[in-house]
């Protein structure tokens, strides 16, 4: 039974739901199930993380049971539910949540438990959804791995040896290993859309202010945005219904309601549903510097949607290339900005100096040393040296002149097309610690060059899988990018391609991935019980 249960799309397990053939508690109890299998055991040192995913930093069983009880208390008695009413999720740790811990996977906030939900918090509570836990994630969103968490790195259900990408690779791999039908994540360059490219899942990064940031940790809040993380488009598209739409909590919302992406999914899977789309392949983000087999199932793709009736065309951004720089000058400047209050006195673990007297610039420095990890430090000093006196407008300044030319270019695309596509990731998910980031940052960091551009201009993106790359057998993303506020476009044409890729490969990706449970048994044996 559970077996079958975790295998259901969010959609299916809804309508098994509501027909009464499946209780919310035993489809929670089949995730907690597939989450003790597959997770590993805690190492005796939490850094080393767990011989297994990691995907998870926190379980929430006890509550995510009482939830699922309820809402069967209330589907027995013929109350009126919303549509996703008793379908579990897992929410990223950088999201707080009343009554569990909120560590943005940092020592800094190690334990730290949050006195108010987040607004995507309560909207999942509303719409009487089990949360399973937090997952695990670089940390404070602080890059393209998830090797960088305080608690060890995420490991890919396709191959454990190999990143689950970042910043979101926790929540990509709980989806893709069956231990959510659906989960949250954060995009600020890339951080949903490359671990799903790399896990083979689909993830979706919103139109900017479309969904509340509210109780979310801000890394950059000019860059940040709420998105949803499954298995099929559909499911994506059910989940951005849940949390989107106007929070005047949030200074940054747009008052757009959040309706329409199910029924431009169900359209664009339908027959005929392509057809009459305008693609743009967007020339800067194919060829040099991309994988060979990524190359080919991106023209591959491409090919099917014209099969379908889609027109394509090549699309030229000449300002894409200065992308990436201005990006982590921006990134890394909020950064700065953002996490100034986590210094021991006003925010986060407090760590006193070893010797000599104890000052509060001490205190600070101490806290600071102790409690954040290499990349945030790297990021931190970046950005706080480009904000400063003198280099403000050579850095700073200029690389948000670049943001704007990067917008430019993208109005120009949209004028010409409907929808814009380039692979997700340049690669397929690498090797642990294959990236030496201390003799070369860049080379984790070139991993989003495909996914910036959409955060630097604020407009959403889709990542769908699209098969296995013939190199290493491990999957490919596809990108779809739309104009702001035009996320239902993305629905419709993520979701057609889907069907037709499905269709070419005998059924989803997910078909071909090993058995987690088999690989993460061997794992444990080799570690003796815990994660290196």
């Amino acid at each position: 039974m559970s077996e079958n249960i975790i295998e259901l799309s969010a959609a299916e397990l809804a309508q098994k739901l509501q027909a009464g053939e499946v209780t919310s508690v035993q489809a929670v109890q089949a995730h907690l199930d597939r989450i003790a299998a597959t997770d590993g055991a805690a190492a005796q040192e939490r850094s080393h993380g767990k011989a297994g995913l990691n995907a998870f930093l926190h379980l929430n069983a006890e509550e995510a049971l009482e939830v699922a009880a309820d809402v069967d208390r209330d589907r027995a008695e013929g109350k009126q539910l919303p549509p996703l009413a008793g379908v579990p999720i897992a929410v990223k740790d950088l999201i707080v949540t009343k009554g569990q811990p909120t560590t943005a996977a940092s020592r800094m906030l190690e334990g730290w438990m949050s006195p108010y939900d987040g607004t995507v918090t309560e909207k999942l509570r509303a719409a009487r959804m089990p949360i399973l836990g937090k997952t695990n994630l670089d940390e404070f969103a602080m890059g393209s791995t998830t090797e960088h968490s305080a608690f060890g790195p995420t490991r890919n259900p396709w191959d454990l040896s190999r990143i689950p990408g970042g910043s979101g690779g926790g929540s990509a791999a709980a989806v893709a290993a069956f231990q959510a039908p659906l989960a949250l994540g954060t995009d600020t360059g890339g951080s949903i859309r490359q671990p799903a490219a790399v896990t083979g899942s689909v993830g979706v990064k919103p139109t900017y202010g479309s969904v509340s940031r509210y109780g979310v940790i801000a890394m950059a809040s000019s860059l940040d945005q709420v998105g949803p993380c499954a298995r099929t488009v559909l499911d994506a598209a059910m989940l951005h219904e849940v949390v989107g739409g106007h929070d005047p909590k949030d200074s940054t919302s747009l008052s757009d309601p959040a309706e329409g992406f199910v029924e431009a999914a169900r359209a664009g899977a339908a027959e005929g549903g392509l057809k009459g789309l305008r693609v743009g392949v967007l020339k800067e983000l194919t060829g040099e510097g991309f994988q060979p087999g990524v190359e080919q199932r991106f023209r591959e793709a491409v090919e099917a949607l014209e099969k379908a009736g889609a027109s394509v065309v090549e699309i030229e951004t000449p300002n894409f290339k200065y992308a990436l720089g201005a990006y982590y000058l921006i990134m890394s400047s909020e950064v700065s900005s953002n996490l100034a209050k986590y210094d021991g006195v006003r925010f986060g673990q407090r760590a006193l100096p070893k010797d000599g007297h104890v000052t509060i610039e001490r205190v600070m420095s101490a806290t600071r040393a102790e409690n954040f990890g290499a990349e945030v430090k790297r990021r931190t000093i970046l950005g706080t040296y480009a904000l400063s006196a003198g280099y403000y407008d050579a850095y700073y300044g200029s690389a948000q002149k670049v943001r704007t030319l990067v917008q430019r270019d993208l109005d120009a695309a949209f004028e010409q097309v409907d929808v814009l596509v380039s692979p997700t990731a340049p690669t397929t998910a690498f090797p642990l610690g294959s990236v030496d980031e201390q003799a070369d940052p860049m080379q984790m960091y070139l991993n989003d060059i495909a996914t910036i551009p959409t955060n630097l201009a604020g407009v959403p993106a889709i990542s769908i899988p699209a098969g296995l790359s013939p190199e290493d057998g491990l999957p490919v993303g596809f990108q779809f990018m739309a104009p702001a506020r035009e996320d239902a476009r993305l629905y419709r044409a993520a979701a057609g391609l889907e069907r037709l890729l499905e269709e070419a490969n005998g059924g989803p990706i997910w078909k071909d991935l090993p058995d987690v449970v088999e690989a993460v048994g061997k794992l444990s044996e080799t570690t003796e019980g815990g994660a290196k």
